[in-house]
């Protein structure tokens, strides 16, 4: 007969893993080891407690999973007493006390030292700490939250302190809860809904669709938890814009209704700060949640927002809206609009409607757009934007935009203008410093690189306390400036010069970027930097695209374009680049022939020559006269002929040589790929 095998654990207990029980009851309880009595702890030792359930899984008797479990607690709580264990010991399982940690007596010298601490005008925090106190007992003693109040707030049982009562009666407690650190009254907020609903405006409505209300008072519902209530923190920053008051002085009044000017501003803003920038984005907010902090029971939907918007366009004032937000922003913050960087932006167009094409400089190609011209201050703040004509250049909205330019900063402030590449045109340089404006552009076109020795490094320390260190070099430079004819707008132009500076950045790699600017006062690191800034406009145009949809369109309302538009001639400007072509093979003509007559004189100069020498015979004929038929306008291309003098026969240009023969796809590339046709070969001519 077998015996069977007795129980290492006593019945009642429970088992943690395979060696370990777990015995408690109204004494307390014992952990069994293997059917040892190892630990033991009484019912209000909680510590003790602790401690047997963290030597457990120390020792690694039983894992922290089973231990968690048969002590009823979760494994972050058995971690932390493990934590404590290690940090204090067995003084760190004890439990601190939670609550306030006893009542503070306020007695009459505390008071005084407290008042007089407030007259040294030291804060409550400061104050608080020097007299080793809350800041709400620091209030109390001044008197700036009511006794029965704090009462009520620490004991909401017991009865409010009379009026005569006094204060020293250990009911004074610590009650943070009941008043701010930043020296504002907290109210209490017990009583108030977790998410309220919004508060009906029956009444306004009606009144609204009888015609009798302009537009809905503000009500705001009180909450402990308003959704989007971090919109609301925007407020500040759009008060210092001026919306509103620009608004309201620029736009006519908007048409009775319950929605007005001030929901249709600050819807539209709330729904960019969420990133759905369009109107049809409302269909993804709730509008009772945007209702609460439109101070309304429901924000406008996607109907009604955009007839508000509709309405606000009919009026014409966008351009009045810019200009006078513009000036606003120049008034505010005067230092930023001493630099105002100008850019265009491609706006891509992927519908039906005919736009002409426009080179995408971020596609590299060239496709259907509309462009813009945006200004905008040091700091990368847009300042205003102006649709552009299609096909015009930045130069030429350079010049039609000097007076709106000097109409935002005032007259007579200092102002320099600071744009790339597109804009480079003498032409519009000096009619930028003869506006009153200073300019700062990049150098266009062919220039000689400057030599590695002339550069300097220079450190720069910028205004907002970044530093910089460039590698500059600084020469003068004197630009032509064509004359130009009259013409409906502006008077006719005689040719002259304009000396600039020349500042030459090197990057590391031996890239030499060349800078031009007329400003005399600044220093070539300033002047590099200030420069350099411009790409804070680019990196904006980037940010808008992805987060504010700025190339989206919110309609598809559209109008014809201005018929009596100058616009350029492609036949003018075809017949420009032959000519310049022409032109070179000419000036080249010259050099060579010049280059061929000093060779044969040389030559001729030299012993046993008897005075005589060949001239190179393919140098001197392209500079004999010859004749050229362009072109007849309306008749298509023709391709241009040369005859050469004396032989009565017509010379073919060679087959790659596109000067000759209009190009649709790109008028400027041809100039830069052509290749002049080699001369042809002629008699000697007898030396000189």
């Amino acid at each position: 007969m077998r015996q069977p095998v007795l129980s290492l654990l006593p019945a009642e207990a429970r088992s943690v893993g395979p060696s370990v029980g777990l015995l408690e009851g109204p004494d307390g309880g014992v952990v069994f080891v293997f059917g040892l009595a190892t630990f033991s702890y009484a019912a209000a030792d909680e510590a003790g407690r602790r401690l047997a359930a963290v030597q457990l899984v120390t020792s690694k008797i039983a894992t922290s999973v089973d231990v968690a479990a048969a002590f009823g607690v979760s494994g972050v709580t058995l971690w932390k007493w493990g934590r404590d264990y290690t940090a204090g010991g067995v003084a760190g399982l004890l439990r601190a006390r939670t609550g306030p940690k006893g009542p503070v007596k306020l007695s009459d010298a505390l008071r005084a030292r407290i008042v007089e601490l407030d007259a040294g005008a030291l804060t409550l925090k400061e104050i608080a700490a020097q007299t080793a106190v809350s800041t709400a007992t620091v209030r109390v003693a001044l008197g700036r939250v009511a006794l029965g109040r704090v009462a009520a707030a620490a004991e909401p049982a017991s009865e409010p302190a009379s009026a005569g009562e006094s204060i020293d009666d250990e009911r004074v407690t610590n009650v943070e809860n009941v008043a701010d650190d930043d020296g504002h009254d907290n109210e209490l907020v017990a009583d108030l809904v977790v998410l309220a609903p919004p508060v009906p405006r029956t009444a306004e409505r009606v009144a609204a669709r009888f015609g009798d209300l302009t537009e809905a008072p503000v009500v705001i519902t009180e909450g402990a938890n308003l959704p989007l209530a971090g919109l609301l923190l925007v407020l500040p920053a759009l008060e210092f814009t001026g919306l509103f008051e620009v608004a309201a002085e620029v736009l006519p009044p908007m048409s009775k209704g319950f929605y007005g000017l001030r929901v249709t501003l600050l819807m539209t803003l709330f729904m960019a700060l969420l990133r759905e920038p369009r109107a049809e984005g409302a269909t993804r907010l709730r509008p009772a949640d945007l209702g609460r902090l439109l101070g309304l029971d429901r924000a406008p939907e996607v109907k009604t927002l955009r007839r508000k918007l509709s309405e606000l366009a009919a009026h014409g004032k966008g351009a009045q809206l810019q200009a006078a937000l513009g000036r606003h922003h120049a008034t505010a913050r005067p230092e930023a609009v001493g630099f105002l960087y100008l850019d265009g932006h491609v706006r891509v167009y992927s519908g039906t409607r005919q736009l002409p094409k426009t080179h995408i400089a971020r596609m590299r190609l060239a496709g259907p757009a509309t462009e813009e011209t945006w200004v905008g201050d040091s700091d990368g703040d847009p300042v205003m934007v102006i649709t552009a004509a299609p096909s015009q250049s930045l130069a030429a909205e350079l010049h039609r935009l000097l007076p709106d330019l000097r109409a935002l900063i005032g007259p007579g402030r200092r102002c320099t203008v600071v744009f790339d590449r597109g804009g480079y045109s003498p032409q519009v340089f000096t009619e930028i410093i003869g506006a009153g404006f200073d300019l700062l552009t990049y150098f266009k076109g062919s220039w000689a690189r400057a030599a590695v020795s002339t550069f300097t490094t220079v450190d720069y320390l910028a205004p907002d306390g970044t530093s910089h260190t460039y590698s500059l070099a600084e020469r003068p430079i004197t630009l032509a400036v064509p004359g130009r004819h009259p013409t409906a707008t502006s008077d006719a132009t005689v040719s002259s010069t304009l000396t600039l500076r020349l500042i030459i950045r090197r990057s590391p790699d031996g890239h030499q970027t060349p800078i031009l600017t007329n400003r005399t006062d600044l220093t070539a690191a300033e002047t590099a930097y200030r420069m350099s800034n411009r790409w804070r406009q680019e990196n904006y145009f980037k940010y808008a695209r992805e987060h504010f949809c700025l190339d989206a369109l919110d309609s598809y309302a559209d109008h014809e374009d201005d018929l009596t538009r100058l616009v350029p001639n492609p036949a003018k400007v075809r017949a420009i680049g032959q000519v310049a072509a022409v032109r070179a093979d000419l000036i080249t003509a010259q050099a060579d022939m010049t280059t061929a007559l000093d060779d044969a004189v040389a030559q001729a100069g030299k012993r046993g020559n008897g005075g005589q020498a060949t001239v190179d015979p393919a140098a001197p004929w392209p500079c004999a006269p010859h004749s050229t038929t362009w072109p007849q306008p309306r008749t298509g291309p023709a391709t241009p002929t040369r005859t050469a003098p004396g032989t009565g026969t017509t010379r073919q240009p060679a087959a790659r040589d596109r000067t000759q023969a209009p190009d649709p796809r790109d008028p400027d590339e041809r100039l830069q790929q052509r290749k002049r046709p080699g001369p042809a070969r002629t008699p000697a001519l007898q030396p000189r």
